[in-house]
C-alpha cells in the first residue's frame, strides 16, 4: 500500500544508496563475504534451496548472445550469477556504485564492461542487449523511477529477447500468513538460548531480514499490472517465496529443514505463478517480440 508520508528527494535517495554500498554494503568482511550478504541466509541447511533459486534466472533469458546487461550488477557476488553470462561475449555491468564495479571486475575481468549508470536512465541505445538481468535493484529506486526503470530495461532489449528481474513485494500474503509461526519459533529459540546462557538469536534474525542503510520501496502485483499491462509482454514467476526471516526461524537441520525446502522448491516449480504473486520475491520477465522494434 502506498504511504502518505513525504518521500525523500530522488537525487537524495540515489546518493544515499550509492554511499551505503560504496562505504558499507560492498565491503568484504573478515569471513570473506560482503557486508550485504548479511541479508541472506548463508547456513548450509539453506544452501541447496538458495542455489537452485538463483539458477532460475537463467531459464528466462537467452542462453547465449553478444551482450548481457546486468542492471544494478553489484559485484556479481554469487557464483550462480556468473552462469547467466557464461555463453555471452560480454556482460555489461551497470551500477551507481563504483566500488561494486571494481569488485565485479575482479570476477569478470575482460569478459565484463563496466558502466556507472542509473537503471532508470540507462546510457545505452535501444535494442542493444540480447539479455537483461536485474537482481534486487529496483526496490532501491524512489517510487517515481520504478516505471521508467521497467521501460528502460525493455527498451534496450533486442527483438526476441527477454529480461529477468528479481524484486520483492511490499507485502507477501504467504509471509504475512506465516508471521505467527515465525514469531513463535523466534520466541522458542530465544528461550532456548537464554536457558543455555547464550544471547537470543531472534532479534538478530529479524534485523537481518530488514536491511538498513538503503532506501527500500516495493510494490505489489496490482501495481505491476496497472503499470505494465497492455504496454509490454510480461509474466510473473517465482524466484523465492520465503524471506530470510522465515528461513532462519523455521528451517533447521534438527527439523529436517533441507527436506522441507526441497518440498517447497517442488511446489514452487509446480505453481510458479501462484508463488510468484503470493510469495516474497517474484521473478518478473519482460519479453520483447521479434517484430517489436522502436
Amino acid at each position: 500500500m502506498e504511504s502518505d508520508r513525504v518521500m525523500p528527494d530522488s537525487s537524495e535517495v540515489k546518493q544515499n544508496v550509492r554511499q551505503f554500498y560504496d562505504e558499507i554494503g560492498w565491503q568484504v568482511e573478515g569471513d570473506g563475504y560482503y557486508q550485504n550478504a548479511r541479508y541472506e541466509d548463508l547456513r548450509p541447511v539453506a544452501h541447496e534451496y538458495i542455489h537452485r533459486c538463483h539458477l532460475r534466472v537463467g531459464r528466462h533469458i537467452r542462453p547465449s548472445g553478444h551482450m548481457l546487461l546486468d542492471a544494478g550488477s553489484g559485484p556479481v557476488q554469487y557464483a550462480e550469477y556468473l552462469t547467466y553470462s557464461k555463453n555471452y561475449t560480454y556482460r555489461v555491468c551497470a551500477d551507481i556504485s563504483i566500488v561494486a564495479l571494481q569488485e565485479a571486475r575482479t570476477r569478470l575481468g575482460e569478459k565484463g564492461l563496466y558502466v556507472v549508470a542509473d537503471v532508470a536512465h540507462l546510457p545505452f541505445k535501444s535494442e542493444t542487449f540480447d539479455g537483461v538481468v536485474s537482481l534486487h535493484t529496483l526496490h532501491h529506486l524512489p517510487p517515481e523511477d520504478h516505471k521508467p526503470a521497467y521501460d528502460e530495461l525493455y527498451r534496450v532489449l533486442t527483438p526476441g529477447s527477454s529480461a529477468a528481474i528479481v524484486n520483492g513485494w511490499t507485502d507477501s500474503p504467504l509471509m504475512r500468513a506465516a508471521g505467527w509461526m515465525m514469531s513463535l519459533m523466534e520466541s522458542v529459540q530465544g528461550l532456548a538460548a537464554r536457558l543455555r546462557g547464550r544471547k537470543a538469536p531472534a532479534k538478530k534474525a529479524a534485523a537481518a531480514a530488514k536491511p538498513t542503510g538503503t532506501y527500500i520501496h516495493k510494490f505489489d502485483p496490482a501495481w505491476l499490472e496497472k503499470t505494465l499491462g497492455g504496454r509490454m509482454d510480461y509474466d510473473v514467476r517465482v524466484w523465492r517465496s520465503v524471506n530470510v526471516r522465515f528461513l532462519r526461524a523455521m528451517i533447521h537441520p534438527w527439523l529436517g529443514g533441507k527436506y522441507w525446502l526441497r518440498l517447497l522448491y517442488w511446489l514452487e516449480e509446480r505453481f510458479p505463478r501462484f508463488f510468484g504473486e503470493k510469495g516474497q520475491y517474484p521473478l518478473i520477465i519482460l519479453r520483447r517480440g521479434s517484430n517489436d522494434s522502436q
